[in-house]
């Protein structure tokens, strides 16, 4: 995968950066800044090395059409805080004002495209569409960064197409995103434990399949975690239950016995008759899920169980809450798992999403865990085995 000193001399040039700044927001103010942080180190690199740099990002699904609310307004100043130097913003995507913008811009200076995604051939499925958009970005710049790890998984104009027309590289953070993953798919320091959670099977069913072949043991959490349980014969009330996916997962479990891999499934869980933050809670076995309550966390056992597996490992992958974390009553799951990886000396990825959110909602320390990746279905499909156009269109 070819990096930023393929480039070569980069003074005096524009180079266009992709980040992923798909930020939370609550009320117009960013609530989780983390994102925005990753993408500092390339962003200040090419700043150092004397160039001017426009900055393409996305925030949220504003459907290709421009809709204030999904401005990067707020990312902008965020951005310019955390550079302490201005970011000037344009009014567009690649139109009269995005021109002025990179025409004006002097070595050293920061500017930042309006969301990539008011425009609908960033993301069009016609591969014309999209190269016309790439033309364009490609015109504002002398090289391209890759580094945007959360979009690499897409076949998108400013992640995929516009790799095709300039010099390009992968950023700082993609690099280290690949190097660290990589770490815990290929040849992963022996036991292996992965921790899948999250809502449904149906989202992580490759990611279950390849890992059948790979891991030690699968430690299964969350909503998902009541479809293993019902193709295990237990009732789960009114938890989430993917039934069409009940003979898929019996499969997968008839199969970690013929791999010798563990699947190991919650004990008991945290049940509650309505979702909601002051819902009562109660736990009970995964054997007596009353017929008229739901799981919202795996339980004080199940998160014992799940601590010892994951401290005895050597490289450990985590993707998906145990649970309802945002509620506190249902947030212990979570951090039992959370506290199990930090106290570690294994290898650990936090996979993106949710998993990092919470890392940082609930107050653990970053720095104790080997890797918080910042992209959840690109980290996924990295677990899948699958081959990421936006990692490929980069290499040599």
């Amino acid at each position: 995968m070819r990096t930023i000193d393929s480039l070569g001399d980069l003074s005096g040039k524009t180079v266009l950066v992709r980040s992923d700044f798909n930020v939370p927001l609550k009320d117009g103010v960013i609530t989780d800044d983390g994102r925005i942080r990753a993408a500092l180190p390339t962003i200040k690199r090419l700043l150092d090395a004397g160039a001017a740099v426009i900055v393409a990002a996305h925030l949220g699904r504003p459907g290709g059409k421009v809709n204030p609310d999904y401005s990067l307004a707020p990312v902008a100043t965020r951005l310019s805080e955390l550079l302490d130097q201005p970011v000037i913003l344009a009014e567009d995507v690649t139109g009269d004002s995005a021109k002025a913008v990179a025409a004006a811009l002097e070595p050293g200076q920061v500017a930042l495209l309006e969301n990539v995604r008011f425009d609908a051939r960033e993301t069009s499925k016609v591969d014309a569409e999209r190269q016309e958009l790439a033309a364009e970005y490609a015109a504002l710049a002398d090289a391209f960064v890759s580094d945007g790890f959360g979009v690499v998984h897409r076949k998108q104009a400013s992640v995929y197409d516009i790799a095709e027309l300039l010099p390009s590289a992968a950023g700082e953070l993609v690099f280290k995103e690949i190097d660290s993953l990589s770490k815990a798919t290929d040849n992963p320091a022996r036991p292996y434990v992965v921790i899948l959670g999250g809502s449904k099977v149906s989202d992580k069913l490759g990611v279950i399949a390849n890992l059948l072949t790979k891991a030690d043991a699968l430690l299964i959490g969350g909503g998902m975690a009541f479809t293993f349980l019902k193709a295990e014969g237990y009732e789960v009330g009114k938890s989430l239950l993917e039934a069409d996916q009940i003979d898929t997962v019996k499969g997968y479990l008839a199969t970690a016995k013929e791999n010798g891999v563990d699947i190991v499934l919650p004990v008991d869980v945290v049940v509650a008759p309505e979702f909601a933050a002051d819902a009562p809670a109660t736990v009970v076995p995964v054997s007596a899920i009353p017929a008229d309550q739901m799981g919202l966390d795996i339980g004080p056992e199940s998160a014992a169980l799940f601590a010892d597996h994951i401290l005895k490992a050597k490289t450990v992958a985590w993707n998906g809450p145990m649970g309802v974390f945002e509620f506190e009553a249902f947030a212990g799951g979570t951090k039992g798992v959370a506290g199990a990886l930090e106290e570690t000396d294994a290898f650990t990825v936090v996979g993106g999403g949710d998993s990092a959110a919470a890392v940082r909602i609930l107050g653990f320390d970053e720095n104790k865990f080997s890797h918080i990746s910042t992209g959840g279905g690109a980290s996924l499909e990295l677990l899948e085995g699958k081959t990421l156009p936006g990692i490929a269109v980069l290499e040599d």
